[in-house]
């Protein structure tokens, strides 16, 4: 083999192939440089895909799980409305309404995942990847999880707030009097309509206690997922299936435990109806939250918890699970 050449800012790199690199350009060297650049172009597109990957394997697995939990989802919405326990609301809805009642809102419900959970679970894959990088490949800490978890939670709520104000709209519809009824047909008229009527803003209608609901939920489901996985993996030994069906179940559990109560603020803000005056029964989340604790006590605002974590903890374990079968069937595919 000829000896490698000394020009400055060579280097040469080894692998399956010989791929000299060029740290710097010498005028004996611009031809090759040309070369060296015009081989380095196909690595933009892996690099554009590694980075929209996280937010398109997250939005596909929220998606899908919403396809599952939709009818729950239902009932837990009318029975913080006030109509009854989980059974009772069911079986009203079944004999009046259809089974159709039970997938109302489903086009809002995939909308929002579209938005929201595609946010949230992107932006938290790349902070947390970032902050291994900056922590020198070491495993984070919880409390560093925990403030990637809030902010990519504030992220995703400030993208899917829209949809997700459609979404309440909709379940809620049928609760109220005729009148009053909104009859939205689907998540698209719905958005149109509250631009029509009340305004661009109006679609961020209750985006404060929405911000606060995610950032909770998404502090308790993030970072206890990724904590969990590495206590069953590395401490306990567990298999990937069972990694991952665990962390999972922990990982609902803190959702829904952290969420509920902000959740519950957020519906009676989303859902408010003004009087006959004009006048709204509460005039933000801060009045809504001191009503509610003054006329119910704190465990009101755990009105429904046991179907709300049947509702978040399948969901969430649901995502997490398409999740591992998407990045699965990307590694088995190449991508």
């Amino acid at each position: 083999m000829p000896p490698f050449p000394s020009f400055p800012g060579y280097r040469p790199s080894f692998g399956r192939f010989f791929t000299p690199r060029l740290l710097s350009y010498s005028p004996c060297c611009l031809c090759c440089g040309r070369l060296w650049e015009m081989a380095e172009k196909p690595k933009a597109a892996g690099g554009v895909w590694t980075t929209v990957k996280p937010f398109v394997n997250g939005g596909g697995a929220g998606m899908l799980a919403t396809c599952v939990i939709q009818p729950i989802d239902m009932i837990k919405v009318r029975i913080q409305l006030g109509q009854g326990s989980g059974t009772h609301v069911a079986k009203t809805m079944l004999r009046e309404e259809g089974l159709g009642a039970f997938y109302k809102g489903l086009s809002a419900g995939l909308l929002r995942q579209a938005t929201y959970t595609t946010a949230r679970l992107g932006s938290f894959r790349i902070l947390t990847n970032k902050a291994v990088a900056a922590n020198d490949g070491k495993p984070l800490p919880l409390y560093q999880k925990a403030l990637c978890g809030l902010t990519a939670g504030a992220i995703g709520a400030c993208v899917g707030s829209p949809a997700d104000l459609a979404l309440i709209r909709m379940q809620a519809d049928a609760t109220l009097p005729v009148a009053q009824r909104r009859n939205y047909k689907n998540a698209f008229h719905a958005l149109f309509r509250i631009v029509s009527d009340e305004g661009v803003l109006a679609l961020w209608k209750g985006a404060g206690p929405t911000v606060v609901r995610a950032m909770a939920l998404n502090m308790g489901m993030l970072a206890s997922y990724d904590q969990s996985v590495e206590f069953f993996k590395d401490s306990l030994g567990f298999s990937e299936a069972s990694t991952v069906i665990g962390a999972s179940a922990v990982s609902g559990f803190f959702a829904a435990a952290c969420s509920l109560p902000f959740d519950y603020v957020k519906t009676q803000i989303q859902k408010m109806q003004p009087d006959a005056t004009g006048k709204y029964p509460y005039t933000g989340s801060l009045d809504c939250a001191m009503k509610t604790l003054k006329a119910g006590g704190p465990f009101k605002f755990y009105t429904g918890f046991p179907v709300y974590c049947v509702r978040i903890a399948p969901h969430v374990m649901m995502t997490w699970i398409f999740l591992n079968e998407i990045q699965k069937l990307e590694k088995s595919v190449g991508l």
